[in-house]
Formats: structure tokens, sequence, C-alpha cells
């Protein structure tokens, strides 16, 4: 990884980080357009009045709340198109992407099963795909066999996942593990934030490989985990730009 001067990262990142704080601020908007209750809930503008105890329209029945499906992970060998385009898609702030795609490759030497391959999705807030990984796809461990586990994940993984990861290498001492990042995991609060850069760095020094995807691995991942029906991958506009601005990031978390 290129060592870049600290001063110009610095200043970089600041100004990212201001850009940053207005696309927030400005998304926000867009999400409380509606009004709100006296409960504290947002609804929108033609309920307003319904909400805050006015008769709404004769004939029109109250909607009943949407059930979400039970907690679930999805599982596969090739991935739709969408899903890749806008869980991959490696913003700077990931609005609307609330779940992780983990597309993985295990090598086991000398092993029956060979080369394993293929993806899984976490659903609502069920467990990580990082720890789902280990439950689903590579539960078992001989330490006869070399594992090289290789990751294309998404998002990097939360504090808690890598504090996990961490004792699973601790214990599987012949398993190396590569985590490619679509982009770097943004928490709300700073104390989660710092959380998260501890664990991504402990992860490091216990010999994990963590890296930021390029535009390449974004093209290899959609030959080799969508299915594309023979589509070409085209890397969106910023693509390359997002990717410096994450390597960045990175680099100053493990440096």
């Amino acid at each position: 990884m290129a060592e870049k001067g600290n001063g110009g990262v610095s200043s970089r990142l600041a100004a990212r980080r201001k850009e940053k704080a207005g696309e927030k601020k400005e998304e926000k908007k867009e999400e409380d357009g509606g009004k709100v209750n006296g409960n504290g809930k947002n609804v929108a503008n033609g309920d307003a009045a319904v909400a805050n105890g006015a008769p709404g329209e004769p004939g029109l029945e109250k909607p009943e709340p949407m059930e979400l499906p039970p907690f679930e992970t999805i599982t596969g060998d090739r991935m739709d198109p969408f899903s890749f385009r806008f869980q991959f898609k490696n913003v700077e702030y990931c609005s609307g992407r609330n779940k992780t795609l983990l597309c993985y490759l295990v090598d086991q030497s000398s092993g029956a099963d060979g080369l394993l391959r293929g993806f899984l999705e976490d659903e609502h807030a069920g467990l990580h795909a990082e720890l789902a990984f280990f439950q689903l796809i590579l539960p078992q461990y001989d330490p006869s066999v070399n594992y090289t586990v290789t990751w294309y994940v998404s998002s990097s993984p939360c504090a808690h996942c890598c504090s996990k990861l961490l004792e699973i290498l601790q214990e599987r001492k012949t398993l190396r593990l590569n985590i490619f990042s679509a982009r770097l995991l943004e928490a709300e609060e700073e104390e989660g934030q710092e959380d998260n850069r501890a664990g991504m760095k402990a992860l490091a020094g216990a010999g994990c490989k963590l890296r930021v995807m390029k535009p390449l691995d974004f093209s290899y991942s959609w030959d080799t985990f969508v299915e594309h029906e023979d589509e070409r991958f085209t890397p969106w506009e910023d693509c390359q730009e997002n990717y410096e601005y994450h390597h960045e990031k990175l680099a100053q978390i493990l440096e």
C-alpha cells in the first residue's frame, strides 16, 4: 500500500468530510420532508391532519403496519446485478445501504472440497454476514489444512465483527483471511467510529489482510459473483476517486 504524506491526506480528508456533512444534512432534510405528529413520528404531508387527530376522508381505512419477514441470512452462487451495483457502490456516505453483501473464495490445501465460491447477504438486523460465514460456509476447521479465505464485502466489518473475527483467527492458526472492502463502514457516533478503527487495526495486527476494493476488483467480482448474463461491468463515474478516498482513510487507520 503506497504511503502518502500525512499533511496532504489530512487536508483532503478534512475537505471531503465537510462535503459529506453537507450531503448528510441535505439527505436529512429529504428524509424529514413529511410533518411530525405529536408522537414524534414522521408522516406524509397528506396524512398530517389525520395523524394529528383531524378526521380523515370517509371510506378510507387506516393501513395496517407492514411486518418485516424474519431475520435471515441469504446465501447463493451469484447475486442479481442491481444488488451488486447498489450495495457495492463505493460511496462515502452509504445512505440506505443497511446490509452487508459478502462474496467469498475459500481455497483449502489438499482439501476434498477444493475451491468454495459464493456470497452471503444479511437481511435486516440478523447475524452479520462476516460471522454467518463461519456458521454456514466454513463451520468446521481442520488444523492439518491450510485455508486461504478471501472476501469481497460491500463495507468493512463493524467493531463487534472485528472482535469476533480476531477470536476466530486466534483459534484457527492455519487460516489466512483477506478482506477487500468496497467502502469503509461509517458509524453514527464518533465513539463507534473509533471502535471500528481500533477493530480493523487489531485485525491487521493479527495477520488479516485489509484492503479497499479497486475498480479492477469490482470488475472481477461482477464476473465471478453476479448473474450478469454476459453484460460487461461498467464502473460508475466516481469509482476511482472514491477508491482513492477510502484507500487514504484506511492507510491512516492502519498506520
